[in-house]
């Protein structure tokens, strides 16, 4: 049978592969498309002749990235916390706004009320956000249920997302996103009661890909998340996790210990926790949405992380709380702006950093046997997607060879 495929023209690809180039980009590309994967990319001058009978289509000197990808995401969720958002701007402290029914038990209230479908219905405005951004695969987390049922509901509507829109989705259980109220002061009990065997339950059903756990003061202490952790392991499940978000009580660091894909956030990660990160191959995963919403100081180490070699993801971390955006290239310039990444490094950080953060090896860069997942740009150069604020130049998206 003969091969499927398309030769894209007049463009200069931002490949993100490694080499002297910057962004590994190429002037004056070529990439040739064959069953949805990338099997050429170079000069268009040396295109391989066994490509020449392809299907031309010229992108009229646009520039070429991978498709980029959200690898920190909590779009899955019930209602939303814009009263608590004015009740803030108003004067009114934490626990004022908890007391009146807010912060994030208004959320679980919400997700739990509502149905598989109705998480879907809600979710899928977000995803068309993304998707307008050149966005491909989103990673998806659960947590917003710490109940059996609505943890597992969560992972249902993550799921079922790729059946109505053209997204990649990977899912996280974080069932240890907060330590519910029948379970206040007894957070080991929630850990072995509720949390262990939901994730053994999700593991069977098929839908869970990862788990990750908040490690701070306001959730859970590390020895609490060993267990937890455990059994991920058992599962020959990999491990991410929400740490040093607010203070430094070694969370990367654990998770290190057990090879963990992405440590999120870490304003407060010490160098120790930079050290142990680079030793297991951990990815950082910056977050400068929260960051910019809760108005913190503490900027996490890029200078450290850099030094040491550690890659460094950007995501959204959309959620209803403190991180309430969907714009992936509002992070790469936060990203830049606030932390002062490199442009180069922010674009690394949605791409191919961010599927090393997800375990993905089939996309990320434009290189031969990859998913030919790309997005065209109305840019000339990959700088002006960390440089513009507010504007989308997403001219279209490529799905496995088709625009």
């Amino acid at each position: 049978m003969q091969a499927l495929g398309r030769v894209f023209t007049d463009l200069n690809a931002a490949t993100m592969a490694s080499g002297p180039a910057p962004y590994g980009l190429i002037e004056d590309a070529a990439i040739a498309v064959v069953d949805g994967q990338t099997a050429w990319v170079g000069r268009a001058a040396e295109l391989p002749v066994e490509y020449a009978d392809l299907a031309r289509v010229s992108l009229e000197g646009r520039l070429v990235t991978p498709s980029l990808i959200d690898c920190h995401t909590h779009i899955v969720h019930g209602g939303h916390r814009a009263e608590e958002f004015e009740m803030r701007l108003n004067g009114a402290s934490y626990e004022e706004v908890a007391r009146a029914g807010g912060g994030i038990i208004s959320t679980v209230k919400a997700t739990r009320a509502a149905s598989v479908e109705e998480l879907v219905a809600q979710a899928l405005p977000r995803v068309d956000a993304m998707l307008a951004e050149g966005v491909s695969v989103i990673e998806v987390k659960s947590g917003y249920g710490l109940d059996r049922e609505t943890e597992l509901n969560m992972l249902r509507a993550a799921r079922a997302l790729s059946g109505h829109r053209p997204i990649r989705v990977v899912t996280s259980f974080l069932g240890a996103h907060a330590v519910p109220d029948n379970y206040k002061g007894r957070a080991e009990d929630y850990i072995e009661n509720v949390c262990i065997p939901t994730l053994k339950e999700a593991h069977l059903k098929g839908l869970v890909d990862a788990v990750d756990a908040f490690c701070e003061g306001i959730a859970f202490l590390p020895d609490q998340l060993v267990p937890l952790f455990d059994a991920a392991k058992e599962m020959g499940l990999p491990i991410k996790v929400h740490a040093e978000q607010l203070s430094n009580l070694g969370g990367a660091k654990l998770a290190a210990s057990y090879g963990a894909l992405s440590a999120d956030h870490i304003e407060y990660l010490d160098q120790d926790g930079v050290d142990a990160m680079a030793s297991a191959g951990t990815v950082a995963v910056i977050l400068p949405g929260a960051f910019y919403t809760l108005r913190e100081t503490q900027a996490p180490p890029i200078e450290q992380l850099r030094e040491a070699g550690v890659p460094m993801a950007l995501a959204t971390d959309c959620n209803p709380g403190s991180a309430p955006m969907t714009s992936l290239l509002l992070a790469m310039n936060m990203g830049c702006t606030l932390f002062r990444m490199t442009p180069e490094e922010s674009l690394q950080g949605v791409t191919v950093h961010a599927a090393r953060a997800l375990g993905l090896t089939d996309c990320g860069q434009i290189a031969r046997g990859l998913r030919a997942d790309l997005a065209v740009w109305n840019a000339t150069h990959p700088a002006e997607l960390s440089y513009r604020i507010g504007f989308n130049p997403l001219h279209t998206r490529i799905s496995g060879g088709n625009p």
